[in-house]
């Protein structure tokens, strides 16, 4: 499974400050994208996932110049979600240095039409972005019957879309993560859910195959090089269990 550091982008900042040696009193906090991009790719983030606060208000990417230093700082994929509902947006997306875009659910739950185009311009590179809890998709006015979380996801993986990123999940739903992995061909990140590296723990053993992190690692009650480490030996430590 991977770590992934998420930053929210506003203004052309990180909305939260990153102080790494805050819990030493050294360091410097910064505010600065391009810095804390740096900082979590020097220790091991194999992919970034930048979040368009502005964009998603707009409709449209607007923290294009973030992106931009962002992708010139690093050598690691970008992944932007944020006011990226269609084709064009995406392409303004990928102009500003994004490698993959989240397109959300309701964009292209209702218009194949729409997610087709979407599938032309980002091909693999392209994830559906969708709300873990119930009530959200139940409340959403559907033009006809709401469907069921199965049926999206089959008709999505039918379409062609290999990654989703799942947010607001609880650990409750960790046994509904782990069924949808055995049961549809498509990648599944987690976002927004883990608050401790117990919860990490247990994506992995959800299945997930990434989990996506940003306040727990601006707070500081996950560690990025500890959870790592910890990811790294759980192989090892399952197959000790075992074979004891």
């Amino acid at each position: 499974m991977q770590l992934v550091p998420s930053l929210d982008l506003q203004a052309g900042r990180s909305r939260l400050v990153f102080w790494p040696g805050a819990a030493s009193g050294t360091g410097t906090p910064t505010d600065r994208p391009e810095r804390i991009a740096q900082h979590f790719v020097g220790v091991g983030a194999p992919l970034l996932h930048l979040v368009d606060l502005d964009g998603a208000q707009r409709g449209a990417p607007a923290n294009t110049e973030a992106i931009q230093r962002v992708s010139r700082a690093v050598a690691v994929p970008l992944q932007v979600a944020g006011g990226i509902d269609g084709p064009d947006q995406i392409e303004l997306a990928f102009a500003a240095g994004a490698t993959r875009v989240v397109v959300p659910l309701w964009a292209v739950a209702e218009s194949v039409a729409t997610l087709r185009a979407c599938l032309r311009v980002a091909s693999d590179w392209l994830a559906i972005g969708m709300d873990a809890r119930p009530d959200r998709l139940r409340d959403y006015p559907w033009h006809g019957p709401p469907p069921t979380l199965d049926g999206l996801i089959e008709m999505l993986a039918g379409e062609g879309v290999r990654r989703l990123v799942v947010s607001h999940w609880s650990s409750d739903q960790l046994a509904l993560v782990a069924d949808l992995v055995s049961d549809h061909d498509i990648e599944i990140l987690l976002a927004g859910g883990a608050k401790e590296l117990a919860d990490v723990d247990a994506a992995r053993a959800a299945g997930a195959h990434g989990l996506i992190l940003g306040e727990a690692l601006f707070n500081g009650t996950v560690d990025y090089e500890t959870a790592s480490a910890r990811l790294a030996l759980a192989p090892a430590l399952e197959g000790s269990s075992t074979n004891g």
